[in-house]
């Protein structure tokens, strides 16, 4: 089974470029986009054999998920359950048979980090949504988390400490998520690997020169740890500031 996650920093102007090309060559099972940033009604995606699923932000041309998947989901949820939290359709849960798979566009803590106070009452609140669910069965969350979590994790690590998505702060709570029993699945694979980002600024020729971030992740529940068989970040794929980050799991059984 192949799971894609892809910030897209706008899917009508993705659109525009070859995302149809590329998400017929990904051909994944399930394939999850964050910062779509469109309402209902703004686009019309013909995608033959899959099931669409979108959470829209409040606020017009901000934020937003979807979820396109070749099984249909079993059942769907839309945010995490408070209010607080649900404006900016940042979070889309789909159960499966043996899995919850979760969607999340973490909230940025923003220059300056003046939005980190509500970005760590978010982690908390997050966290404890993950934990419900795993009382039922098995989580794979994906998504834009905006955080690097290790120093290997961006090009400029020393330049960076006290800034959104390096701060410590957000990087402890990172830690807390791996504490609780879920596992950074490209770390899994490649605990070492350094130059392997999935966002870089627009600016200073970022791209070109990998001086980049790894906010973009598959994390899983330890009781998946069998199943893993790979995971990648797929930084030949353009149109976006971020690339795909992929994840290959085995069924059931296999």
């Amino acid at each position: 089974m192949k799971l894609i996650s892809w910030n897209v920093n706008g899917l009508r102007a993705i659109v525009k470029k070859e995302f149809m090309d590329q998400f017929k060559k990904l051909d994944a099972d399930v394939f999850c986009l964050q910062e779509t940033k469109l309402q209902a009604g703004q686009i019309d995606l013909e995608l033959p054999g899959y099931y669409q699923y979108w959470n829209y932000a409040e606020k017009k041309g901000y934020s937003g998920t979807a979820v396109f998947t070749k099984e249909e989901a079993v059942s769907v949820r839309y945010g995490i359950d408070i209010e607080e939290h649900d404006q900016e359709g940042r979070v889309i849960t789909l159960e499966y048979p043996t899995f919850y798979l979760v969607n999340c566009y973490t909230p940025n803590a923003q220059a300056e980090l003046k939005r980190l106070a509500y970005r760590m009452q978010w982690e908390e609140d997050f966290l404890a949504y993950l934990k419900q669910l795993e009382n039922d069965k098995p989580v794979i969350l994906c998504g834009d988390l905006n955080v690097a979590h290790q120093n290997i994790d961006l090009k400029n690590w020393k330049t960076n400490q006290k800034n959104p998505g390096f701060s410590i702060q957000e990087r402890d709570k990172f830690s807390q998520l791996l504490a609780n029993g879920f596992i950074d699945t490209f770390r899994h694979f490649y605990p070492e690997q350094e130059g392997a980002y999935s966002w870089w600024s627009y600016r200073f020729n970022a791209r070109k020169n990998n001086a980049g971030w790894r906010i973009d992740y598959f994390c899983v529940s330890k009781s998946l740890e069998a199943r893993l068989k790979s995971a990648a970040i797929l930084s030949d794929f353009y149109g976006s500031d971020h690339c795909p980050v992929e994840l290959i799991i085995t069924s059931e059984g296999e």
